[in-house]
């Protein structure tokens, strides 16, 4: 039973109101701040409008970067993380679909075994074993490469257990009944499997994308050309210059830029990546 009362619902939107001002407000100081020229916020004084140099500061930043940072253009480090995060997300997604629809499907010797095995990957992530995948990276000429990039952190056990959950749950009478119509291995991975998967295949995209698109610790190891630097380690060196003060309006509006492409993913795909949750949840 739901109770009607007033102040029932007036409490509700006040706590919704703080908690979304608790979480944009930050947000919207970070892009006030990308809005106005350089010696604004050392004043003391932090303004809360934005200014006039919107235009200015972003085109800058985008086609030049910053002056006393190392990284390049932002555009430049946008794409290279677009391009890593992208790779790591469909990546994910195949490897993980194709293993967990050999798990479910096919039956071949020690195949719990097997199943079990990729699950314990999970005890082994890529800061555990970043330094022999460091030198097998390093020995197939993978350094400063998007191949580098992604390739060491496609596998995921994760994926590859919530696939086979979901293939659980599809009813054997769909597997009878494509064998009568004649369908083979592969017809009734595409025709069917693959159709009834949309949405957990969108849930995890999201996921896996905005994992991606976060990665800083692997980037910084095998990357030393600056081509390939991603927008993570680029805000990290912008903090981080010599000799000069952090010129915080442009790491605000790279920030910001930052913030953009996992929030339009997101924005996108919310109603596949909600029902694809609930449906992974059953």
């Amino acid at each position: 039973m739901v109770e009607n009362r007033r102040w029932h619902n007036l409490i509700t939107h006040l706590v919704l109101l703080l908690g979304g001002f608790i979480i944009v407000f930050p947000i919207w100081i970070a892009f006030v701040a990308s809005t106005h020229s350089s010696d604004a916020f050392t004043s003391g004084l932090i303004p809360l409008l934005p200014g006039n140099q919107l235009i200015d500061n972003y085109s800058n930043l985008l086609t030049h970067g910053i002056n006393n940072a190392v990284g390049g253009p932002v555009a430049k480090m946008l794409f290279n993380s677009l391009v890593m995060a992208l790779l790591i997300a469909f990546g994910k997604i195949i490897i993980s679909f194709m293993s967990a629809y050999a798990i479910v499907y096919f039956q071949f010797p020690f195949r719990r075994t097997v199943f079990w095995l990729i699950f314990l990957t999970l005890m082994l992530p890529v800061e555990v074993r970043i330094i022999p995948t460091y030198k097998v990276v390093a020995d197939l000429g993978m350094l400063n490469s998007y191949a580098g990039l992604s390739i060491p952190l496609i596998a995921s056990a994760t994926a590859t257990f919530l696939f086979r959950q979901f293939f659980l749950t599809v009813p054997d009478e769909l597997l009878e009944a494509a064998r009568i119509d004649g369908s083979g291995p592969l017809q009734f991975l595409f025709n069917i499997l693959l159709p009834l998967s949309r949405t957990t295949i969108a849930a995890l995209f999201v996921i896996q994308f905005i994992y991606g698109w976060n990665q800083y610790l692997w980037p910084l190891l095998i990357t030393t050309d600056e081509s390939f630097y991603t927008i993570v380690m680029g805000i990290q060196r912008m903090v981080t210059v010599s000799d000069s003060d952090p010129q915080w309006h442009m790491i605000m509006a790279t920030a910001i830029l930052a913030l953009l492409p996992p929030l339009v993913v997101v924005a996108l795909m919310q109603k596949l990546f909600v029902k694809g949750l609930v449906e992974i949840e059953k």
